[in-house]
């Protein structure tokens, strides 16, 4: 919980100071390519995170990889604070919470949908556009399938859950007739 809470802070930081000199797009982009870094190049990771190794043998090596790099000053700089606070190793749960605000700045919702049987596109697009009009954003939709729902769809949207499904009915009606052979 602590490092999503952490995680969270430094991702609202960098996207404030995205919004105040217009490069929250390029920001994000940035941590991308050094995620993409960090997966490709899993020893480099390890370097950076392993306390084994001296701090300022690390620290040299992360300065030495910022200098062959074409990523901006304010990530650089980032990405300094992130591994001088011993929070290089949370890299990737903050680009993945910048990457959700970012996209809220963009007025982009990331949505899912789990229904019991496979839908067809027309009817995705049609939940994609009914979506986007109650929330007023444009709607990234996740399309999922869990035959234990029996029928239905559940819909989530951030913390919102449209529960549609079979089951779920089933067993709320399941609690209702217990409820009444108790009264």
């Amino acid at each position: 919980m602590k490092n999503l809470t952490v995680s969270r802070r430094y991702a609202k930081a960098l996207i404030l100071i995205g919004q105040e000199d217009g490069r929250a797009e390029q920001y994000n982009a940035e941590l991308e390519s050094v995620v993409g870094l960090f997966d490709s190049q899993k020893d480099f990771e390890k370097a950076l995170t392993n306390p084994l190794y001296n701090k300022n043998d690390r620290k040299r090596v992360l300065q030495a990889v910022l200098a062959a790099t074409d990523l901006s000053v304010i990530m650089k700089s980032f990405l300094t604070l992130l591994f001088d606070k011993g929070r290089i190793g949370f890299l990737r749960e903050i680009a993945s919470y910048y990457k959700d605000l970012a996209d809220e700045l963009k007025g982009v919702v990331k949505a899912s949908i789990v229904s019991a049987a496979e839908l067809s596109s027309d009817a995705v697009n049609k939940i994609k556009e009914a979506l986007s009009k109650k929330v007023g954003k444009n709607i990234v939709l996740k399309v999922e399938q869990d035959p234990s729902l029996i029928g239905g769809v559940v819909t989530k949207i951030g913390d919102l859950v449209l529960d549609g499904s079979v089951k779920t009915q089933l067993m709320n009606l399941r609690e209702t007739l217990k409820k009444g052979e108790n009264v």
